[in-house]
C-alpha cells in the first residue's frame, strides 16, 4: 500500500436561508432558532474547505487533478448555491431545513459520486469565522 496524502480546495459562495420547522409556530421556531427564524431571511459568505485523500498517481504525481476537482466543485456546488435562498432557489432544501449541518451533508453527497471510491472525501463549511462543520466528523486536523 502506497503513501497516502490529503490534498485541500478552498472556495466560497454566499447564500441566504431561514431556519424553520414548519411543523412548529412562529414563537417555537425564533426560540429555537433566534434571528435565523426571521421570516425575510439572512445571508452567509460561506467558506468551504474540500479535502480529497489517497495515494499519489506515479504517472501525474497527482492525487486528484486540482482544475478537476475544482470544476466539480464549481458544477456540483456553486453554480447550484452561490447567490441563492436556499429555501427558495433549490431543490436540495425545499424540505430540508438549511442549517450548516445539513448543508455540509448535501455538499459531500453531490460530490462524493465524482470521486474516486479509493479517496476519502471530507468536507468543512464554515457558515461565520467561529462556526463551521465537518462531515465526516473528526476528520481535519486542528
Amino acid at each position: 500500500m502506497g503513501k497516502k496524502v490529503s490534498v485541500f480546495r478552498k472556495e466560497h459562495f454566499n447564500a441566504a436561508h431561514r431556519l424553520f420547522n414548519p411543523d412548529w409556530n412562529d414563537a417555537t421556531n425564533e426560540k429555537v432558532f433566534g434571528k435565523c427564524a426571521w421570516p425575510n431571511y439572512h445571508g452567509h459568505n460561506y467558506e468551504l474547505e474540500i479535502k480529497v485523500t489517497g495515494e499519489v498517481d506515479t504517472r501525474t504525481g497527482f492525487v486528484i487533478d486540482m482544475k478537476t476537482l475544482s470544476d466539480l466543485v464549481r458544477r456540483e456546488v456553486l453554480n447550484r448555491f452561490d447567490h441563492k435562498n436556499l429555501n427558495l432557489d433549490t431543490k436540495e432544501f425545499e424540505k430540508l431545513n438549511p442549517t450548516a449541518e445539513n448543508i455540509v451533508i448535501v455538499i459531500y453527497e453531490l460530490l462524493r459520486p465524482h470521486i474516486a471510491k479509493d479517496m476519502d472525501l471530507n468536507i468543512r463549511l464554515y457558515e461565520t469565522s467561529r462556526n463551521f462543520v465537518e462531515y465526516p466528523s473528526s476528520s481535519f486536523p486542528g
